[in-house]
């Protein structure tokens, strides 16, 4: 509630509240446990019973303000989840699972049946709840940090795409299942409600070198996280990528990375580039933040945030 009431004294008019941390549910589901991150207990629901979802849709309507829900499409069990219940993915379904060195559990996301309880779980939300977006971040393909930067163990999925005449390269495959999803995912939320919107938050460098003056992180390449596609076919109603850089860095300028990304937006979304607010509360950082506000309303006119 009070979060509610800070957004709604101080203008915002949507809010968006994460459902889905590890293939469970901060809502009540048939498809998936109880959130560990809600009761303490994975499978446990909440005593005296309520729906959180439920109550935050009410909520943020009541105060004129959009409700979009947060999920993780691949993350089967983070490393800071607690134990692992007989009712999750990674118990149910091994066989979809895969477990990396730094303590996570990830769906594997090039297997067809994991794309098939992703979009299940996406459209059971739309569905059942008045909700105004389904929102996915940059957690496609796990950051490499996370296997301790040893390549993602999808050998017997891969060699069983090999075995079935499968020609692309291992890096397109990836990418290929992924595009996949969010193709299907905006296809399906706008068969059956086309009011609701369909956002994405990748990391905010495709590739080094676009525009030509950045380097860093590859997504494209380490994520197979092809953004730029998603974008450039419209497979999406907003697009936030994540600018969390400084106007002033010349490696990673705020100003450039979305100038450049505007110049990929083919079908006209919207394009709300993500800001990083959290680092400090110094008069420096009030400042950075401001600019950034002010160079997006002077880029994008038409894209207001």
């Amino acid at each position: 509630m009070q979060l509610l009431e800070f957004l709604k004294q101080y203008n915002f008019n949507a809010a968006i509240l994460q459902v889905r941390p590890q293939a469970d549910a901060l809502y009540k589901s048939d498809l998936e446990p109880w959130s560990y991150y809600l009761t303490g207990k994975q499978g446990k629901a909440p005593e005296p019973f309520y729906d959180p979802l439920e109550f935050w849709v009410k909520e943020a309507h009541d105060r004129g303000i959009e409700l979009h829900v947060w999920l993780n499409p691949y993350r089967a069990h983070h490393k800071a989840g607690d134990t692992i219940s007989n009712l999750s993915v990674v118990k149910k379904h091994p066989e979809l699972v895969l477990f990396l060195k730094e303590g996570y559990w990830w769906m594997d996301p090039a297997m067809q049946k994991v794309q098939d309880i992703t979009n299940a779980v996406v459209m059971d939300l739309v569905n059942r709840y008045d909700i105004d977006g389904i929102h996915m971040d940059d957690y496609f393909y796990p950051y490499p940090s996370y296997n301790n930067n040893i390549d993602f163990p999808d050998t017997a999925s891969w060699a069983a795409y090999q075995r079935s005449g499968g020609k692309l390269s291992r890096g397109d495959w990836r990418r290929d299942a992924v595009n996949k999803l969010v193709e299907r995912l905006y296809k399906n939320i706008k068969a059956q409600k086309p009011w609701v919107k369909f956002g994405l938050s990748p990391f905010g460098i495709w590739r080094p070198g676009y525009p030509e003056s950045v380097s860093g992180f590859d997504q494209y390449e380490q994520l197979y996280a092809d953004a730029r596609l998603w974008l450039n076919k419209g497979w999406i109603d907003y697009f936030t990528p994540q600018l969390y850089w400084p106007v002033n860095s010349y490696t990673s300028s705020f100003p450039a990375l979305l100038g450049w990304w505007g110049s990929e937006n083919k079908m006209n979304r919207h394009l709300w580039p993500g800001i990083s607010v959290g680092r400090d509360s110094s008069n420096k950082n009030l400042d950075e933040t401001i600019n950034q506000i002010m160079i997006d309303r002077g880029m994008q006119p038409q894209s207001k945030e």
